[in-house]
């Protein structure tokens, strides 16, 4: 597949979801500019992650830039949801962020996925420039999708599935 590299500068929306049930869910992320949208593939701990990430990010934005204001959270659940083509580009490997402050806006950077049989320049690349309080939605909205599947098992901290849960800790005693 040929390397392809995406910029939407900048997005006029961008957002993460989960398609099916819980423990079978598939996760992407998707930005749309105008008439364009780009969606790709993401797994869930890179939801999680990026969010933590981003508010490390921000409280470095804040102690470096003191007179920037604080970016609000706010989204509508409906609008957060991925909207049809939901044909991923690429598989997201490492994610970055930029902040041109001159601008004021942040750049999500997501790489490919790199595979056995690719080299650096062979993966493809998508750049997601959007504002800081889009970006705060995005973190915040993708920490409640993920927080949507499966109950942990407090013993353990794997996730219970509806039928049932063998549990190390218990040595598979109180399958429940």
């Amino acid at each position: 597949m040929p390397r392809l590299e995406i910029e939407l500068n900048p997005v006029t929306h961008i957002t993460v979801d989960a398609i099916g049930k819980p423990g079978e869910r598939v996760f992407y992320l998707q930005a749309k500019k105008d008439e364009q949208v780009v969606t790709l593939l993401v797994e869930k701990v890179q939801i999680q992650t990026l969010a933590i990430g981003v508010e490390q990010f921000f409280t470095e934005l804040a102690v470096k830039l003191p007179d920037l204001p604080l970016a609000e959270v706010k989204y509508r659940e409906p609008a957060m949801h991925i909207k049809p083509p939901v044909d991923p580009a690429f598989r997201a490997g490492e994610m970055g962020l930029v902040y041109d402050a001159d601008l004021n806006r942040m750049c999500l950077v997501v790489h490919e996925i790199l595979l056995e049989n690719q080299t650096q320049d062979e993966v493809s690349v998508a750049r997601f420039w959007c504002t800081r309080t889009q970006l705060r939605a995005l973190i915040h909205w993708g920490l409640e999708v993920a927080n949507r599947g499966r109950q942990i098992c407090p013993q353990c901290g794997e996730p219970m599935d509806p039928t049932g849960h063998f549990c190390p800790k218990k040595n598979g005693h109180g399958r429940k």
